[in-house]
């Protein structure tokens, strides 16, 4: 099973580092700002922090999982852990959502009265600017290495930084309008922000524990692969694509002339390990599957050397996402009744 392009996962892991120690800090300059003004936009932001905190640890250990070598219990990796992690991380960001809805109804009911909120405003904001600064680097570092750890971890802090500025301006608005009971709104309209934030990350996780088909993948995939065919290539079919962690792992169906020997139709398989290597940055893993031409694929084999041609050539099938996924070979139908170039899904003769 062929690897190509392995990417090490040590920069991730001590920059995941740095964001935990961060997290920390900044939660105790949000918890100061919390009991200073009691202020439930406040308490909001403090509790998205302690997600902050767990799911930055979390993400130590999924980037310290996931570098691991594989090994007899776990022959494809490592990888998935990270969109276990992800989905538990997602997981207490909706909890702490409920919870911050919580508090505010409860503080809305009893008339709660926010103070010095000068001092709050100042505090959040300086932790707004410090979140935004690491989110941006953690997300464009994990598209760097196809971490999800990382760009789950920087869209979190993004999405903090978001809500910290609602919280910012809704302090503001308090501040100057002496309007209590818009602080306790506002935390419940950020309470909700953070559920949809968790639920948008779960649901990329699932998908990644699941194999759910990348389209924008297989889509690229399939264009270069398109674009620079060889004739000799005369079917790609049942190509599947699963994500381990920062890794691919890629399967594939791949037709060529019966008559090929061993070595001349091993060399044309490694010609197209080399092709999808050089379009991607990914560390990919290759178990292809080589099948020999039927008679019914001379009507889609553009080798026009070919020996042993029965038929004649009718049309090139393109590979497109929905071509190259096909369970079985391409043929087109003899039948006049049924359009010229017509894909049919015949089992394999």
């Amino acid at each position: 099973m062929p690897v190509i392009k392995k990417q090490s996962t040590k920069s991730s892991f001590t920059f995941q580092r740095n964001v935990a120690i961060f997290g920390i800090l900044l939660f105790i300059a949000k918890l100061a700002a919390w009991k200073l003004t009691h202020s439930d936009a406040v308490f909001s932001d403090a509790m998205e922090s302690t997600v902050n905190i767990i799911a930055a640890f979390m993400g130590l250990y999924a980037l310290y999982l996931a570098a691991k070598p594989k090994d007899k219990e776990h022959p494809y990796g490592h990888g998935k852990v990270e969109f276990v992690t992800s989905g538990i991380e997602g997981a207490l960001i909706i909890f702490a959502g409920i919870v911050i809805i919580i508090q505010s109804i409860n503080s809305l009911v009893r008339g709660n009265i926010p103070e010095k909120l000068d001092w709050g405003i100042l505090i959040i904001g300086v932790t707004a600017l410090i979140n935004y600064l690491l989110g941006y680097i953690s997300y464009q570092k994990g598209l760097r290495h196809n971490s999800l750890v990382l760009q789950s971890s920087g869209r979190h802090l993004q999405s903090d930084t978001l809500s910290t500025v609602g919280v910012i301006l809704s302090l503001i608005l308090v501040y100057y309008t002496r309007l209590y009971w818009l602080d306790a709104v506002a935390a419940i309209l950020f309470g909700g922000y953070i559920i949809f934030v968790g639920y948008k990350i779960i649901r990329k996780a699932l998908s990644g524990i699941m194999d759910e088909a990348d389209l924008e993948l297989i889509n690229r995939l399939a264009k270069f692969l398109n674009e620079n065919r060889k004739t000799q290539w005369v079917d790609l079919h049942n190509t599947r694509i699963q994500q381990f962690g920062s890794g691919l792992h890629i399967d594939a169906h791949l037709t060529l002339p019966w008559y090929f020997e061993l070595r001349e139709a091993h060399d044309e398989m490694e010609e197209v390990y080399k092709l999808i290597a050089e379009n991607t940055e990914r560390h990919i893993e290759f178990n292809f599957h080589l099948d020999d031409c039927k008679p019914f694929s001379c009507q889609i084999c553009q080798l026009a050397e070919c020996p042993v041609r029965q038929h004649d050539f009718v049309k090139r099938i393109e590979w497109t996402r929905e071509t190259i996924s096909q369970q079985d070979k391409h043929r087109l139908h003899s039948d006049k009744s049924t359009p010229s170039g017509h894909i049919s899904k015949h089992p394999e003769q």
